[in-house]
């Protein structure tokens, strides 16, 4: 017996012209002439997928400016070590970027730039012969900033970065930490114990990493409390920072504060679950958008940073 099959001949077609479409012409990429200005290159993006998302993500950022609105960057300690903190500083300066929230790996690289204009070990070799971590200015320096902030009620963010300052050091104009405590700025460290190289030194004090930890953690919850209308970004964060940004959302909303409607963004090489959820999804469940961007932080920070520039 033969087979049933399908008669294509009976389906049902449509127009070409009445379809909807995602793509058009006007949308493509277009071709640019040598010398060509950062604002011809930027409006020759294509207007789709991630690059109309880059652009979108740049307007709020604008947006946010203008109105006086918050903008949060959460960074990894990566950003750091991409050699990035200047682009940070600066938009710090212009008043663009109110609050910036690190991890400890984050306070560590921004202390050694600051110490002697260099930072990031070889962990392969160091952790063969057990030297890994064991720069014994790095540990001094960060935690005699983080013992003597604890009885003065500071968080380990102002605590180093006003360290970095009265002590001159010689690259102090490089640290994020330390333009942030100048300007004013809130920079925040969020620390897991035993997570840092600074961890192991017998100058580390559990009680005073965590009160410091703690107090940043409420610093950071206000600027989040102030985040309607604006924009918070994760930079390279795979799960502290997520966390922690999800948990002050809460805390904010629990105390009555109005953060229902912002954008969030999310930048790293590759997509993962912790800041997609905590970063992206949830927190704008209610209201606002989110974008995540893929891509390297030395290429995609700088992309962006130079795009606020030339829009405000």
């Amino acid at each position: 017996m033969p087979r049933s099959r399908v008669d294509l001949n009976k389906i049902n077609t449509i127009q070409l012209d009445s379809r909807k479409c995602k793509v058009a012409i006007k949308d493509f990429a277009k071709t640019a002439k040598k010398g060509a200005s950062f604002n011809d290159f930027y409006d020759s993006l294509p207007d789709i997928l991630a690059s109309r998302n880059l652009k979108y993500l740049v307007e709020a950022i604008v947006s946010a400016y203008k109105k006086e609105k918050m903008v949060i960057f959460m960074m990894g300690a990566h950003v750091i070590k991409c050699g990035l903190s200047g682009l940070i500083i600066d938009l710090m300066k212009r008043g663009i970027v109110r609050a910036v929230a690190l991890n400890g790996a984050g306070v560590i690289h921004d202390t050694e730039i600051a110490l002697i204009g260099r930072t990031s070990e070889d962990v392969g070799e160091g952790i063969v012969d057990g030297t890994f971590g064991m720069a014994k200015e790095t540990a001094t320096f960060i935690n005699e900033a983080i013992n003597s902030g604890l009885g003065s009620g500071i968080g380990i963010g102002e605590a180093v970065g006003g360290a970095i300052v009265k002590a001159k050091l010689p690259n102090k104009e490089m640290s994020i930490l330390a333009n942030g405590y100048e300007l004013n700025c809130p920079v925040t460290a969020h620390v897991a114990i035993g997570t840092d190289i600074i961890h192991q030194h017998p100058s580390a004090n559990g009680e005073a990493i965590g009160e410091g930890s703690l107090l940043d953690f409420k610093n950071f919850i206000y600027s989040v409390s102030r985040l309607e209308d604006g924009v918070a970004i994760n930079f390279g964060s795979a799960v502290l920072l997520p966390e922690v940004f999800l948990k002050a959302l809460t805390v904010a909303r629990n105390l009555g504060h109005k953060t229902k409607v912002f954008t969030t963004a999310n930048f790293d090489m590759i997509s993962q679950y912790r800041p997609y959820q905590n970063v992206l999804s949830r927190p704008t469940s209610g209201g606002g958008k989110s974008y995540n961007m893929t891509g390297h932080h030395e290429i995609m920070i700088p992309l962006l940073y130079r795009a606020i520039i030339e829009r405000i």
